[in-house]
């Protein structure tokens, strides 16, 4: 608060001074303004000191030089404190929150194409399921979602075919996708089973790891 107050005399200093310059000033006047300067510390230190005991003579005084009241410096003060505290408690929790983020997203890192989705069609719901029962169990992949009644219009053999299908999609390891392959040619009814897969280029990190835990190297 001292500090404020020096700061405060020495503006007010400065700006006494600044209109005196269009004109020129005796040594007494000089004198005058010096001795103001000092009336004025004189009354901010009184005002400063404690309220209670300010003359209301000097209150009136310090007021025509433009100073604030004791208690309107110490209630910005006391307000300027309870904003800074009031908003750090605030954004504890948020900065926590990020900086938990930050630092699980930092140790999850994925490499993109490191896992694949892939696509198998079954002719109908039992097929799709010993499948992707099967898929799982032999760690082939993590998860195999089965998509019903999808609707494939292809061609086969010289003529164009309209089936009634069941989608596979399976979520995996790129690596796995040879073995993957081999196992749905072995135990797909079809002639030619449909395997294609995709990398998966971005997706949710803690959702990615998981598929890394579930399916092996």
């Amino acid at each position: 608060m001292d500090f404020i107050l020096k700061v405060h005399s020495v503006c007010y200093f400065i700006s006494t001074l600044l209109q005196t310059l269009p004109r020129w000033r005796s040594p007494t006047d000089v004198k005058e303004i010096k001795a103001e300067i000092r009336e004025k510390r004189r009354l901010e230190h009184l005002t400063v000191s404690s309220t209670s005991s300010v003359n209301p003579t000097h209150r009136q005084t310090a007021m025509q030089f433009g100073l604030p009241p004791a208690e309107t410096v110490q209630g910005r003060l006391f307000k300027a404190f309870f904003v800074t505290v009031f908003l750090s408690v605030l954004m504890l929790p948020l900065l926590r929150t990020v900086g938990l983020r930050a630092l699980s997203m930092a140790s999850e890192a994925y490499s993109s194409g490191t896992h694949s989705a892939a696509f198998v069609t079954c002719p109908n719901d039992t097929v799709a399921k010993d499948l992707a029962r099967g898929i799982v169990e032999k760690k082939l992949a993590a998860c195999v979602n089965i998509v019903p009644k999808i609707t494939s219009i292809y061609e086969w053999q010289g003529k164009i075919e309209e089936d009634s299908e069941v989608l596979l999609m399976i979520k995996t390891r790129s690596t796995k996708i040879p073995a993957l392959a081999e196992y749905v040619r072995s135990n797909h009814p079809y002639e030619v089973a449909e395997v294609i897969s995709l990398p998966i280029d971005q997706g949710n990190p803690p959702y990615l790891k998981w598929i890394g835990d579930i399916v092996p190297e």
